[in-house]
């Protein structure tokens, strides 16, 4: 009886039990029809992925909120301001919104929500920035909320010339724009034939389509502003809600040269990829925005897309010079544009393209670079920022600062742009500088999804943990934070796990990065067993030609990489990841280093292609941060197998430090190199790269380190660099063996010497 009474009560008593109670939100009668849940509090939205209208109100959320969690069977959402704001620059409006979200709603829809969705969508989508005949204009159908802008204090006295005056003009038709690539390119130039409707579509398909028509019937109000008043006037529209849409009519462009550019026959681009696109074309217009795609689903391919739809000079952004280069080919690659007519600014070309307009790929630094510049350099850049540019192609947004997108806004002159990215994250929570810098995000896809479909490779993921031996963990426990990262990265135990993997993994023919954030770490892996490395201190050349060995020879199948390698380098042969260290909790980075193996894969094995494993020191501060790093690819629907021990490992021949005699004197080596400066990890044109800091006019000080007195002779490297060259010396071009008739002229060439 006592137990009766007291399950009675925990019964009666749910307070006890949940957070939050939403049994008072009523229920529809069909509600078992309907796959979507709400809270009211916070504005978050589960969808029951296995309901029959899952993929339909799928395609909703997408564009309504952003997504938070999206495992196998139930996915998060989260209605936002800059969510709804991404939801009005496509078409909706509020009612939309409401209406749709009463149709999938397994309760009635909170008015706290109406009230939220409501509040956020009558005043975005009012105002765009349209560039025409090289003047910016602010546009709106609403004469009244121009009114109210120029009225304002701060926006009032910026118009060119003091003006007030408000222009009306009709908007231009937006039909029959023909994305290329897509399976409505091809029959773009057969007659128009009269389009069926179908009676039967769906009301919510109806809203998801809808493509703007009522706007060709609308009158629509401009003023002008000078150019250097376009941040003011971004900056202020958003502070009054009325956030600017950027929007750019390209097919009115008459006053900028068309570029001979459109995708090669043989090119059709994938679904989803036409309808990220779509949502940047979708009312007959160039937006500016954000498309959010996994590492090898073809974001590079969505970006030349653009460029071909839009047909007006391009300039590309990238991170390094080497993905800079990687980029320009894959243009040629895609693209049938005359290779004059693209060209690369970085630190070792300075080329200008031969006709009247064109693409030019660069690095964010070498257009911000704030320092003196040499003369080649001061010309190209006079070059660029003395265009007007019709598309402005942003990769990997999520990792550059908001300062150095101001720079790069506002030296060049640019119709549209295009920020390409794997994760809209940031560990300082300032990814939302870029909605007010860029554009909203237009699109975002499901990773868990692209892979079902196979557009990118299954991936198995695994945390191996690695014990560590009493040394190496006594030390671990004294030294510094610095010290403990390094010593973390060269775990004995950690080494033999990475050689074992690497072994098993070359001999059933996959293709292995092996990332390290800890550079004293990297270069021991990388020497010790003798393979290729690429760092900061790398040079262009080395690295463009350890990259193409990895890609094409059969005999180089593992490479070591710094964290330059974890954005824009194209490696889709890779097919096993094996991170040694990384940078604390930063789940970007997690799944910036998944995405290198993420390209889908020629290889059809039945289950996981690809491998991603996470190595691990046991009681460390890495097993904190592991966690934390993973959150971001559990919440996209991966799962982290974790070993303890790996079966056969004591089998492998020549299994580095097995002795406590090697151990010791690896631990010693590391105590006594790391008290010394490490190389600089980033090269000029690396994101990353540039000015070194350091006081101006500082007395170099006295420092006491700890080494051997043989040291003093200065000579004291020349035996370790002997025993440990790097295997990227091994890829120099040798000279070949000379032919029997040259061999022939130098023996003549001597005869005649000798006498």
């Amino acid at each position: 009886m006592p137990l009766k009474r007291k399950a009675q009560k925990a019964s009666v008593d749910i307070s006890s039990i949940v957070k939050r109670d939403f049994s008072y939100l009523a229920r529809n009668p069909d509600s078992d029809n309907r796959p979507l849940w709400i809270d009211p509090d916070k504005g978050y939205i589960i969808l029951e992925r296995f309901h029959p209208l899952a993929d339909l109100a799928t395609d909703f959320l997408v564009i309504i909120a952003e997504p938070q969690s999206r495992p196998a069977f139930l996915h998060e959402y989260k209605i936002t301001p800059h969510s709804l704001y991404a939801a009005v620059s496509v078409g909706l409006n509020g009612e939309d919104i409401i209406s749709t979200l009463d149709k999938f709603l397994k309760t009635e829809l909170p008015q706290t929500i109406k009230e939220f969705i409501r509040s956020f969508t009558k005043s975005y989508g009012k105002v765009k920035l349209v560039l025409k005949s090289n003047k910016y204009f602010v546009e709106s159908s609403d004469a009244d909320v121009l009114q109210a802008l120029l009225e304002d204090n701060i926006i009032g006295p910026l118009l060119v010339n003091g003006s007030d005056e408000i222009t009306t003009t009709r908007a231009p038709a937006l039909g029959g724009l023909v994305i290329p690539g897509t399976k409505h390119a091809a029959g773009a130039q057969q007659a128009n034939l009269p389009r069926t409707v179908d009676k039967e579509s769906d009301h919510i398909e109806a809203i998801l389509n809808d493509e703007e028509n009522d706007d060709e019937e609308e009158a629509v109000h401009s003023f002008e502003i000078p150019d250097s008043a376009v941040e003011a006037v971004q900056k202020r529209c958003l502070d009054l809600s009325y956030p600017i849409l950027e929007e750019y009519d390209f097919r009115c462009d008459n006053i900028n040269p068309d570029l001979d550019i459109d995708l090669r026959p043989n090119t059709r681009i994938r679904p989803y990829q036409e309808n990220s696109l779509s949502e940047m074309f979708g009312n007959g217009r160039a937006k500016s925005g954000i498309i959010v795609l996994p590492c090898g689903a073809g974001k590079t391919l969505v970006g030349i897309t653009a460029a071909c739809t839009i047909r007006k000079g391009v300039i590309v952004l990238c991170t390094s010079s080497v993905s800079a280069v990687q980029r320009r080919n894959e243009f040629l690659k895609w693209s049938n544009i005359n290779p004059e007519d693209i060209t690369t600014f970085t630190s070792d070309s300075k080329e200008k393209f031969s006709g009247s307009t064109g693409v030019i790929v660069t690095t964010y630094s070498m257009v911000t670079n704030s320092r003196e510049r040499a003369h080649d350099s001061k010309k190209m850049m006079d070059f660029l920022a003395g265009r007007e540019w019709g598309l402005m192609l942003l990769d990997e947004v999520h990792v550059v600062p908001a300062n150095m997108f101001r720079r790069v806004i506002s030296s060049i002159k640019t119709h549209s742009k295009l920020g390409l990215t794997a994760t809209l994250l940031r560990e300082d929570d300032k990814i939302d500088h870029l909605n007010f810098l860029i554009g909203p995000k237009l699109y975002e896809a499901n990773w868990m999804e692209l892979s079902q479909q196979g557009h990118i490779a299954k991936v198995q993921c695994a945390e191996v943990w690695c014990s560590m031996p009493t040394v190496f963990y006594e030390q671990y426990l004294q030294v510094s934070s610095r010290m403990k990262r390094t010593l973390a990265a060269i775990n004995p135990s950690k080494f033999q796990a990475c050689q074992f993997l690497i072994n098993y993994h070359e001999a059933r023919g996959d293709k292995i990065i092996v990332f390290s954030d800890e550079l004293y770490s990297l270069k021991l892996y990388a020497y010790k067993l003798k393979r290729y490395l690429i760092y900061g201190g790398t040079s262009q050349e080395e690295r463009l030609r350890v990259l193409d060995h990895f890609r094409h020879s059969p005999e180089v199948n593992t490479l070591f990489l710094s964290k330059i390698g974890d954005t824009s380098l194209d490696l889709p042969e890779a097919t096993c990841l094996i991170q040694i260290s990384s940078q604390f909790g930063s789940r970007r980075q997690e799944a910036q280093r998944l995405g290198r193996i993420l390209r889908a894969k020629r290889r059809n094995d039945e289950g996981f292609n690809a491998f991603f494993y996470s190595l691990v020191s046991k009681d460390t501060s890495e097993m904190h941060f592991a966690s934390k790093r993973q959150a971001f690819l559990i919440d996209q629907g991966y799962a982290f197998k974790v070993i303890t021990k790996l079966v056969g490992i004591e089998k492998t021949p020549d299994l580095a430090f097995r002795t406590a005699a090697e151990q010791r004197e690896l631990l010693q080596g590391a105590l006594v190199d790391n008290e010394t400066a490490v190389d600089d990890e980033f090269g000029a044109d690396d994101l990353w790269g540039g000015e070194k800091s350091g006081g101006k006019g500082k007395k170099n000080t006295v420092r006491r380190v700890a080494g051997y007195l043989d040291q003093l002779s200065g000579v004291q490297n020349m035996a370790y660099i002997e025993r440990n060259t790097s295997s990227n010396k091994g890829l120099k071009r040798t000279k070949g063996e000379k032919s029997e008739f040259f061999k022939k002229m130098d023996r003549e060439k001597k005869r005649r010497k000798n006498k």
